[in-house]
């Protein structure tokens, strides 16, 4: 199973941005020192909140530092860019990590980012997929490539340095279940970013998106599967459960005015036009399946996320500075040791060795080894 942390990233309005950009970045390099897999930065460009304009270049010098992990966007917003810029830098920034980069996109979610670019909700999606049959073409093709599309027509156009993943560098697309999403991420085997919670999307349960997704592929003739698909949502573990919501609360609390102001209340209802004041933080958590508390809840909460759906190939942990740095640390530093290797199986050993000793004692005691050396 594979563990990212996905960073839109999110900063109250008053702080100092050259800092917060700086400990951002960091974490990068701490994620890959903890060994998580993967790292992504979303692309965002007015809210006053969300505040990265161009996360490949926060990727490209956490790079330096950050050794192993995979580096990538989350999502980049497509139909603001032309796709053979896309193509090209996020190509240059495969290289420059040597094969970690992952190119993730989708239309934007963002309102405030929708009204910048005036363009209109209905015709985001559309630009997406276009957008990305370009980009995919560049990618693959050592030709030069011709399109001519609704939105984007090109002549002549090649990259001339491609990825430096062949036959393309990986490709993630994030979705709520949007008909065209489903229909890119199982056409070209990406990366599939679900956001977690109980309520559905798009009229679908996550598992009824993945089995779109899989059928999708098989249409194609393209290799897809569960090891694809990540589920993204909030973690903060603490050494208690009141410990992590002392810790959280309030600034839970705080951050919900912003999301309801950008028009994401609905995750977090109850039932349909909930009245916000109804929803509290802990109420919320529940509704968006976040995970609050200590080691042990975490895997007690993923395991039941892995059943509800059959089963998923990663968890996205969201960033959120709902408690100081060191805190926020800390909650990582816990998710790697204790969460992480149980999913992973590392520790399987150990603990049946542990349950084998624990079983012997209450069988009578360890029998002594026949062996002197053993006995000393």
């Amino acid at each position: 199973m594979k563990f990212s942390i996905f960073m839109m990233p999110l900063h109250y309005p008053t702080e100092n941005p050259s800092l917060a950009f700086d400990r951002d970045i960091a974490l990068i390099e701490y994620a890959d020192e903890l060994g998580y897999d993967e790292f992504f930065i979303g692309e965002h460009h007015s809210g006053g909140w969300e505040t990265m304009p161009a996360p490949e270049m926060a990727l490209a010098k956490a790079s330096a530092r950050a050794y192993r992990i995979r580096l990538g966007t989350s999502v980049i917003s497509v139909p603001f860019h032309h796709p053979f810029h896309v193509a090209e830098r996020m190509a240059f920034l495969d290289h420059l990590t040597r094969g970690r980069a992952i190119l993730g996109v989708g239309p934007c979610a963002l309102v405030t980012d929708k009204n910048l670019f005036g363009l209109a909700t209905e015709k985001l999606y559309p630009m997406m997929a276009e957008s990305v049959d370009i980009i995919v073409r560049l990618l693959e093709s050592s030709e030069a490539i011709d399109y001519d599309g609704q939105f984007w027509k090109i002549r002549q156009m090649r990259l001339q340095l491609r990825s430096y993943q062949q036959p393309r560098m990986l490709l993630a697309i994030a979705s709520s279940g949007n008909p065209i999403s489903l229909e890119l991420a199982g056409k070209y085997g990406m990366l599939f970013l679900s956001p977690a919670g109980k309520n559905k999307r798009n009229n679908q349960s996550k598992a009824e998106q993945w089995n779109a997704v899989e059928t999708i592929a098989a249409k194609h003739g393209t290799q897809t599967s569960r090891d694809n698909w990540r589920i993204a949502t909030c973690v903060y573990l603490a050494e208690s459960r009141e410990d992590a919501w002392r810790d959280v609360e309030a600034n839970i609390d705080r951050d919900k005015e912003y999301f309801f102001s950008i028009g994401l209340k609905a995750p977090y209802e109850a039932y349909p036009g909930q009245p916000a004041h109804e929803i509290t933080a802990r109420s919320g958590a529940d509704r968006r399946d976040w995970i609050i508390g200590t080691p042990e809840d975490a895997i007690v909460q993923i395991e039941r996320m892995q059943g509800e759906t059959g089963g998923f190939g990663g968890l996205m942990l969201a960033t959120h500075e709902w408690a100081a740095t060191d805190k926020l640390r800390r909650s990582y530093e816990l998710f790697a040791r204790y969460v992480m290797p149980h999913f992973r199986g590392h520790t399987e050993g150990y603990r049946d060795e542990w349950r084998r000793i624990q079983q012997s004692m209450n069988d009578g005691g360890i029998r002594r080894d026949s062996n002197p050396l053993h006995n000393k």
